[in-house]
């Protein structure tokens, strides 16, 4: 049975002082990160025995990194 995949999504905060982890496999829903590589690593390793994706955003809304595992 094909486990299902993780979308993870790294934001700037609008108050510019970090960034947010979002996703719907996290329990309160965001996690707040000083930098995107932390946050890039906690969902790599929070998803260790599932596919993910994790995308990095800039304050423009494009994404700048990307990033797939397959668990």
């Amino acid at each position: 049975m094909p486990k299902a995949t993780h979308v993870y999504e790294v934001r700037p905060r609008t108050d510019h002082r970090g960034f947010d982890l979002i996703s719907d496999v996290l329990p309160f829903g965001r996690l707040w990160y000083d930098t995107p590589d932390n946050a890039v690593g906690y969902a790599m390793h929070g998803s260790r025995s599932h596919p993910a994706v994790i995308r990095v955003y800039n304050d423009a809304g494009n994404v700048i990194e990307a990033h797939e595992t397959q668990g």
